[in-house]
């Protein structure tokens, strides 16, 4: 037999040349989140990227807060960010760091390009730098002050530190080439004045360094040797090799890039999912309609399963989207062999069984996963007096409908064998109840006779079964219409969230508490909701119905 032929993704290429060759000799990654809004599943790749990257080689992870921008960011996001990355089991151990921590540093970086020559105080104004700037097709024109002295830019940038200037008066400007192609290298802006109070520094900085310098000598600070991004920033690369080649950081950390994880038809964009919240749409970035990790989390979707949809969306270079019901697939397939099987009935009608003792409990086996024997199993009550579904009984039933009807018998799961004798309506014609009779020998589900049965149909006690709420989700965005209308409004979906009050379930859910998960026979997943739940009243959402559209694709 040959060996066993491993794949490795062209990131794991590159490390491993760059370790052959000696140019590193660890691996240390990082995930970098801005504190400015909580993480959505395009950010579970990145995380789960890094991390995975550094156990693979046997190397450090590191959470780091890129918080150089006072304006949007907030101690709440940096609590939300750090929970869900704990909770993807990406590992920092005792490496969190914030960037804002090395701002003494990066202020001795600018300090060194100004005394190199390489930096300049710039008096335009954002309006004028954006027109000095140039275009694609024509290069960009030198600052009237590019060419101020040594001396002069220290002093000047001292006085920005020093709060001398008004915000937006004057900014620090790397000087490279005006006419490069890459209009990330015409004299990009490194520091900005900003008098705003930071998270973490409060109001010892009035100056703030720009993302474009801030994050190369991040890295370099922490010994990152792979700086692994998205696409976007393919342009900026040379940018960040200059910085760091610049500021004379020995053995620089290596820039790679690859393809965003898009999912079709969701919400990622902040501003939206703001709007939605603010407006009451949905109750909060944990809304379980929103990819939002924390949102994921809250409906009931496991580490295991994000990990999962990554790796089947891939690593690569190629632009791709992928559809959500590859996500479904990935959480069904986690949980199917995970937990119970238990019964539930969202729209209840009762059901009388009339020749059964009045007031008796009896209690029923029944194993708790059928495809996993090592999950055991438990007792369930049943009595004269019980719930089914509403859409498992018909009285005049329709060509090939085996469930409930008049003069029918049918299996009730784990129970007896029972048929319809006689309805109850109300004074408007509806049904109200249901009347059977069962067959004792039947137990189990099953009749010495060797009779048949085409139907088998869920149930609970009415009198033992423990009521509860359920929330049906759908996606939040009307597919019909695409994400966003001509207002650059999300189309929201009107039934993304339907509410069932008067639902029933087995008593054995009694203890669930919030993130407990569990197949509801023929509903679907569902998990305690962490918010609304409580021991008095059951919440549930459903996490994903029973049906796939999804396939893998062939290998």
């Amino acid at each position: 037999m040959g060996e066993e032929v491993i794949s490795k993704n062209f990131i794991e290429q590159i490390i491993d040349k760059d370790l052959e060759e000696g140019r590193f000799d660890h691996v240390q990654t990082r995930f970098p989140p801005e504190p400015n809004g909580y993480l959505h599943i395009g950010h579970a790749k990145s995380i789960l990227l890094n991390s995975g990257l550094a156990k693979k080689y046997h190397g450090k992870f590191n959470l780091r807060f890129d918080d150089t921008n006072p304006t949007k960011e907030k101690v709440e996001f940096v609590e939300a960010i750090k929970k869900d990355v704990e909770w993807l089991g990406a590992n920092w151990e005792d490496r969190l760091f914030f960037a804002s921590n090395y701002f003494e540093q990066m202020y001795e970086c600018a300090i060194l390009l100004i005394k190199k020559g390489k930096a300049y105080v710039d008096d335009l104004s954002a309006d004028e730098i954006r027109e000095y700037r140039g275009t694609l097709t024509e290069p960009g024109k030198e600052s009237p002050y590019r060419n101020r002295s040594v001396e002069e830019n220290l002093e000047l940038f001292t006085q920005m530190k020093e709060g001398k200037f008004e915000d937006g008066s004057k900014v620090l400007r790397a000087k490279i080439d005006m006419a490069s192609p890459n209009i990330n290298m015409r004299d990009p802006i490194i520091y900005r004045v900003a008098h705003l109070e930071h998270h973490n520094t409060g109001n010892a900085w009035c100056i703030y360094p720009m993302y474009d310098f801030a994050h190369p000598i991040e890295d370099a600070i922490e010994h990152i040797t792979h700086s692994i991004c998205t696409l976007e920033f393919e342009d900026h690369r040379p940018l960040y090799d200059w910085v760091v080649n610049e500021c004379e950081f020995k053995n620089p950390p290596k820039q790679i890039e690859f393809a965003k994880l898009y999912l079709k038809n969701v919400v990622t964009g902040k501003r939206y999912i703001k709007k939605l919240v603010e407006n009451g749409t949905v109750d909060g970035w944990d809304d379980p309609r929103l990819v939002s990790i924390s949102g994921l989390r809250r409906r009931g979707y496991t580490p295991e399963s994000l990990q999962k949809f990554v790796e089947l969306a891939g690593i690569s270079k190629a632009q791709s989207s992928c559809d959500y019901a590859m996500l479904e697939y990935c959480i069904r397939e986690d949980l199917k062999l995970k937990k119970s099987r238990v019964m539930a009935i969202l729209h209840p009608l009762k059901v009388v069984i009339d020749n059964y003792p009045e007031g008796q409990v009896e209690y029923l086996n029944a194993p708790n996963n059928q495809e996993n024997p090592e999950l055991g199993s438990r007792k369930i009550p049943f009595t004269k007096e019980i719930y089914i579904e509403q859409e498992d009984f018909m009285e005049v039933p329709v060509k090939k409908y085996f469930r409930m009807f008049p003069g029918n018998e049918v299996r009730l799961m784990h129970a007896y064998f029972v048929r319809c004798t006689d309805v109850v309506k109300d004074e408007n014609g509806n049904i109200v109840e249901v009347h059977c009779t069962y067959d004792p020998a039947s137990r189990g589900g099953n009749s010495p006779d060797g009779r048949k049965v085409k139907g088998t149909i869920h149930w609970v006690s009415a009198t033992e079964a423990i009521p509860a709420e359920v929330r049906l989700y759908e996606n939040i965005v009307d597919e019909e219409k695409g994400v966003y209308n001509e207002d650059g409004e999300v189309n929201v979906n009107p039934n993304s969230l339907q509410v069932l009050k008067d639902c029933y379930v087995e008593p054995s859910l009694a203890g669930a508490v919030a993130y407990d998960s569990f197949q509801f026979v023929r509903n679907g997943f569902f998990c305690v909701d962490c918010k609304d739940s409580t021991k008095e009243h059951l919440v549930f959402n459903r996490i994903v119905s029973l049906k796939s559209s999804f396939k893998l694709p062939n290998k």
